[in-house]
């Protein structure tokens, strides 16, 4: 319930904002001759930005009061980590340093999560302490360094960098091991990083979990079209058949999957609302949507074409930590069906498949949930050190 009430008031900060900008995009669009009146009605524009901007401060502040850690237990620290010779920007919140830390790897590629779960993992702080890192590349971590940094945005550099991250909070928060739960594209470092250093982990948790990169569109296809008959959505079946299925030539086929993905798993107005979250998350600027934007667009130019590939064998198949997949029941990005296949020939000292409602997004869209396997089936593996 929490987290749909989130996502609803992202939702209408949003839906509050569009025709701020769409005024704002109108009047600084070219023209070949300023209107009469113009320049009055773009001051008019810019005070409304500027009401607009001590509004959003007033809600940052007020988020800032309710989300405080105020346990004198607790930990909440935000600061930039020299992590693979760059600066990478890390927090670390919780209400309790004597819980499992949890290390979250956001998806996209450099799809930030820093800036908008401020809400939504609120509750998981009472059980963990949650640790969020802008990967090389993304968010925060490109605003300091800058897209100079694209040379070295290797899926093996980065992978190193989150080995990197998981020893600088073993020691920071004088813990022997970590918890690592991994979204998407943050799956395929995480199990790359679990593989090359165990002792490292507790266990691992992947959700929207990649299993096999060279069927994901094929087999995404299939269920879509599944979908589609099963409701007698008309609309995506023409657009589907349209575009056949993939592999595909251009974009187009590729945008048709994702716009009924995200249509199916009920996940448009969830994105939507991650933008409002942002704007209005404690010690944020309009800046870290931009950064957001930014990151995705050069981490899927450099690394797209790196993990498009990549198989279970890639992946891994044996691994010295307990693994576990908490997966949408009806996830059309990454498919349920391909990861649950992938598990069962994973050989782990102990693995579990949990499927939960939602889709590709339900760590975050059924994020209670989420939390309750959590605790249930992984919290226990950090106390027990």
């Amino acid at each position: 319930m929490r987290t749909c009430v989130t996502i609803s008031v992202g939702l209408a900060i949003v839906s509050s904002l569009s025709a701020c900008f769409s005024a704002r995009a109108q009047q600084l669009a070219p023209s070949s001759a300023q209107p009469e009146g113009g320049a009055k009605e773009l001051t008019a524009t810019d005070s409304e930005y500027r009401k607009l901007d001590r509004l959003l401060a007033l809600v940052r502040a007020r988020n800032a009061e309710q989300f405080a850690i105020r346990s004198k237990d607790g930990v909440d620290e935000a600061s930039y980590v020299s992590i693979g010779g760059i600066e990478q920007w890390i927090t670390i919140r919780g209400q309790d340093r004597a819980n499992p830390v949890l290390l979250f790897l956001h998806g996209g590629p450099g799809d930030v999560t820093n800036p908008w779960t401020f809400a939504l993992f609120s509750p998981w702080e009472e059980r963990f302490t949650v640790v969020q890192w802008d990967q090389r590349g993304a968010g925060r971590t490109l605003r300091r360094t800058g897209p100079g940094v694209a040379p070295t945005m290797t899926v093996n550099r980065m992978a190193q960098d989150g080995i990197e991250v998981a020893e600088y909070l073993r020691t920071h928060l004088q813990k022997d091991k970590i918890i690592v739960v991994a979204h998407s594209f943050g799956s395929i470092l995480g199990l790359r990083m679990v593989r090359a250093r165990p002792d490292l982990f507790h266990a691992y948790v992947g959700t929207g979990q990649v299993a096999d990169e060279q069927r994901n569109y094929s087999v995404a296809y299939d269920a879509l079209l599944g979908k589609a008959q099963a409701t007698a959505n008309q609309q995506a079946l023409d657009d589907l058949h349209r575009v056949g299925p993939p592999p595909y030539k251009s974009g187009e086929g590729y945008r048709v999957q994702r716009k009924w993905a995200n249509r199916f798993e009920g996940a448009d107005q969830f994105l939507l609302g991650t933008i409002g979250l942002t704007l209005v998350a404690p010690g944020n600027s309009v800046q870290d949507m931009n950064d957001d934007a930014d990151g995705q667009e050069l981490s899927g130019e450099r690394l797209v074409p790196q993990t498009a590939s990549l198989e279970q064998k890639d992946l891994g198949l044996n691994f010295a930590v307990p693994i576990f997949f908490l997966q949408g029941m009806e996830d059309f990005t990454t498919p349920t069906e391909l990861a649950r296949r992938y598990l069962s020939s994973i050989k782990a000292p102990r693995k579990e498949f949990v499927a939960l409602k939602g889709g590709h997004f339900a760590v975050f869209m059924n994020s209670s949930q989420f939390l309750e396997v959590l605790i249930k089936l992984v919290r226990p593996l950090g106390l027990r050190h």
